[in-house]
């Protein structure tokens, strides 16, 4: 993710202050702080809550209904596995299962290294070449479990550095 993940009550209030007066500003906003930081700093619910004339409850209540929010930095690199049912139809189960297993952690969680950020998505839109993952902002179709094995390998290299 190429996200500016440094923020400050300035910087989320600027965000806010963009959006507020629109009609229905709250996922708007809530979109943009996503957008900007890669996730909805805490820091943010209140000043939300104030702008919109809103409670701290509503706001909450909003980001937790919707998955596609997040309230912690995610890894370097964010994996999104298609779990509609054309993908399931070709797969996508038992690769949801394998990749679970392959990196330790369960959706919505982000590995030790903090490396990978795995996410379950309802489409993206890749029907036809299923099972689809979504990396970072890169679709892949037809992603079988060897396959999946070796991108999780390329995204988790790191360059050695050498001390002469």
């Amino acid at each position: 993710m190429n996200k500016s993940r440094e923020w400050s009550l300035q910087s989320i209030q600027a965000e806010i202050n963009v959006l507020k007066h629109k009609p229905g500003a709250l996922l708007p906003i809530l979109h943009a702080l996503q957008d900007r930081f890669g996730f909805i700093p805490p820091d943010a619910v209140p000043l939300i809550a104030d702008s919109l004339n809103q409670t701290r409850a509503e706001v909450h209540g909003v980001i937790s209904f919707y998955h596609h929010f997040r309230t912690a930095p995610p890894g370097r690199h964010v994996v999104q596995i298609c779990r509609a049912e054309a993908c399931q139809a070709v797969g996508a189960r038992q690769l949801e299962a394998h990749a679970k297993t392959r990196l330790g952690i369960d959706y919505h969680q982000t590995t030790s290294d903090h490396d990978i950020t795995l996410e379950a998505v309802y489409c993206l839109g890749n029907c036809a070449c299923g099972p689809s993952v979504r990396v970072d902002n890169n679709v892949r179709g037809r992603v079988t479990i060897d396959a999946f094995d070796a991108l999780m390998d390329e995204l988790q290299t790191r360059p050695l550095e050498v001390m002469g």
